[in-house]
């Protein structure tokens, strides 16, 4: 039967999870768009915008606690036009006013309100705000009628702040209009020596990861690392960078029954994690875990990208192999409960395996987390079976055994709600992730999925002109921004790379091309967050910070990059080398920051290495170059030479298959032998 509601508002006709969770609130919400600014132009009242996401705790304890209630609801819809934003569905809007309410108050996060004038300028905006006052913030209806005063009586003053505090953005967005970089100085390897030692100056050398708590996985900067030892055998560099990884597979931010990481860990230990999982970061997690596998074959790794998947594939996959978005944190109202476990509980369900497994994973009676326990491992298999004197290969399989009952016992418990919108350069990520999964373990079933997956992205996001942002319940809708356009790329590129099929790497052209022609600032060479077309934002942003997720502008520099090589185009190489040259000064120091500059400007540094292999069965041997660790390197593998690749043109013999390494624009003699191939890399 279905829920009966007292309220409903136009958020009913969205698809978006985050703003269907908010569409029985007794605010009177709109979705972005132009009938709300001309309400509020027409009614001459401020608008306020919130914004947050399906995942979001904050944004859950403020529904209940303000938009939910009758009293508050009436203050919002009696004096301002509310707008609620669902920041993954219209980022764009998200990255400005996220970096006005940092302006204003110096942090910012979700849930993110902020105030506007009926032109969509800001004048005052915060996180969240409590019911009650408290935690040193105004309450939220304290907040509403001071705004509300203050735009009655101090008009001009709002207005005239609005303006000054949009000017500061547009100023702030001008970067790297004063000034040309010289392409031909030289980019020196001194260089990467002082990024690496500026990012192992934050390193935690104990717990693994950067900096205290709140800890994130920063991926990049792992992955600088293990390329900067790849390239100087610095074993600081290595030592921090498997550390890091080492203590989130074993931690609690690794879900240790299901697979998949949460966000972020509340403590340094990695043990209590902000459970909301993410699919950007699992699909980067797996990016460096395979990168890491391939360096070191050691099979901590294989297992974490074999349980990450797994988890991928039964969680967040749906029929047509498009990726949902993001589990939440919550469930029943509890953060975490989905995940915990009582001592008790275990005991019951495994009998007289409980003691082991519950010695394993720090499972105790008093807890290791807010009285009850989240499984992690400070042991590895290894280490315990010499602890408890039991074969290493019979305390896997008990392991096994008690994972698969407490599995079945989790899922009769209330899950946590799953966001199902499928983003597209989320998905883009995620088929990257798959493509290197594939690469470091061989593994047919992630190939399938990143050929299944780019498929669906073909099918349902496609437009006339260009691709969709977003995709749920048959409807694709909001134009891609940078970051789809980006991700997409780079996904063909890996696609290429794996199959050997040249047509990806036509479409990764093509794409290319479209988004030099729509997002460019010519002035710079970088790129504006949103299409040239695009008229409901109030500045055009340009992105270059490395956050959760790759900016659009380091990564079309990457992708730049390896395309410039593979079409021997001087003009996209030189405007890489000009961003990443203004950039540069930045990139060092900042290095946590700027993780896939970082790489944009190791790669440049130390040079690309173009492999090829060309013959009847040259995709037959490709997997035994994938699963070698070769950053910075080019790979395409064909049947015949094809002149529309200069590294292929005039190669290849019918005869034989035959292998070049080329770099520097100049390639050796044929190698006939895969081993021997692989040696020489």
């Amino acid at each position: 039967m279905q829920a009966q509601h007292k309220y409903s508002n136009r958020l009913i006709h969205e698809t978006s999870p985050y703003l269907l969770q908010h569409a029985h609130n007794p605010v009177d919400w709109y979705s972005w768009g132009e009938e709300a600014l001309e309400r509020a132009r027409q009614e001459d009242k401020p608008i306020l915008v919130s914004i947050g996401y399906a995942a979001c705790h904050w944004c859950h304890v403020m529904e209940r606690e303000s938009f939910e209630d009758d009293a508050t609801a009436q203050l919002m819809n009696e004096h301002f036009i509310n707008i609620k934003i669902d920041r993954e569905e219209r980022p764009d809007l998200d990255h400005i006013y996220m970096d006005a309410v940092q302006a204003m108050t110096g942090s910012g996060g979700w849930p993110l309100n902020v105030f506007l004038t009926s032109e969509g300028k800001p004048f005052y905006g915060g996180t969240y705000f409590p019911p009650v006052k408290a935690f040193n913030r105004m309450s939220w209806k304290e907040v509403l009628q001071a705004i509300h005063q203050s735009y009655r009586e101090k008009k001009n003053e709002i207005l005239a702040q609005a303006e000054n505090l949009t000017e500061h953005l547009s100023v702030s967005n001008s970067f790297g209009l004063s000034k040309q970089a010289n392409v031909d100085s030289p980019f020196s390897k001194d260089y990467l020596d002082t990024i690496a030692a500026n990012i192992l100056k934050q390193a935690d050398t104990q717990w693994g990861g950067f900096g205290r708590a709140p800890k994130f996985p920063q991926t990049f900067s792992i992955q600088y690392l293990l390329r900067h030892y790849h390239f100087t055998k610095d074993e600081s560099a290595l030592r921090q960078a498997l550390l890091s990884l080492d203590k989130m597979i074993c931690g609690g931010i690794n879900d240790q029954l299901g697979g998949g990481f949460a966000r972020y860990s509340t403590d340094n230990e990695w043990l209590a994690p902000h459970f909301e999982k993410m699919l950007y970061d699992n699909a980067l997690l797996i990016c460096v875990l395979s990168e890491a596998f391939q360096l070191t074959g050691n099979n901590l790794y294989k297992d974490a990208i074999i349980s990450t998947m797994d988890f991928i594939k039964r969680e967040m996959t749906n029929e047509e192999y498009g990726f949902y978005s993001s589990l939440d944190a919550d469930s029943e109202g509890v953060e975490g409960k989905f995940y915990v476990w009582s001592k008790a509980e275990v005991e019951n369900i495994l009998g007289n395996d409980a003691g082991l497994f519950c010695g394993f994973y720090d499972i105790t009676d008093k807890g290791n987390w807010e009285h009850t326990n989240i499984l992690r491992m400070q042991h590895s298999t290894e280490e315990f079976a010499n602890l408890v004197h039991i074969g290493i290969e019979e305390l896997k399989e008990i392991l096994e055994d008690c994972k698969q009952k407490l599995m079945q016992y989790r899922h009769k418990r209330t899950r946590p709600a799953l966001d199902d919108k499928i983003l597209l350069g989320w998905n883009a990520l995620m088929n990257m992730a798959c493509s290197k999964a594939y690469a470091a373990l061989g593994d047919p079933v992630y190939l399938e999925m990143a050929i299944k997956n780019i498929q669906f992205i073909e099918r349902r996001f496609k437009a006339i002109e260009g691709y969709y942002h977003t995709y749920k319940d048959n409807i694709a809708k909001i134009p891609a921004f940078l970051d789809d356009y980006a991700c997409l790329i780079q996904s063909y590129i890996h696609l290429q790379e794996v199959t050997g099929d040249s047509d990806y790497l036509t479409k990764a052209k093509e794409l290319t091309i479209f988004v030099i022609e729509y997002f460019s600032e010519v002035e710079t060479g970088y790129f504006f967050y949103t299409h040239e077309q695009q008229k409901d934002v109030i500045i055009r942003k340009k992105e270059i910070y490395d956050g959760a997720v790759p900016s659009g502008n380091a990564l079309m520099a990457a992708n730049m990059l390896y395309l410039s090589i593979v079409f021997d185009d001087l003009a996209w190489r030189n405007r890489v080398k000009n961003i990443t040259q203004l950039l540069r000064t930045t990139i060092v120091r900042y290095p946590s920051s700027f993780g896939i500059w970082t790489m944009v400007l190791q790669q440049i540094s130390m040079g690309t290495k173009e492999l090829a292999i060309v013959g009847k069965t040259a995709t037959d041997v490709l997997p035994k170059l994938l699963a070698k660790f070769i950053p910075n390197r080019i790979i395409q593998a064909s049947a015949i030479g094809n002149s529309q690749f200069p590294l292929l043109e005039g190669k290849g013999n019918p005869d034989r298959l035959e292998f070049y390494l080329c770099e520097n624009y100049a390639c050796g003699q044929p190698l006939f032998d895969i081993q021997e191939f692989l040696l020489r890399i």
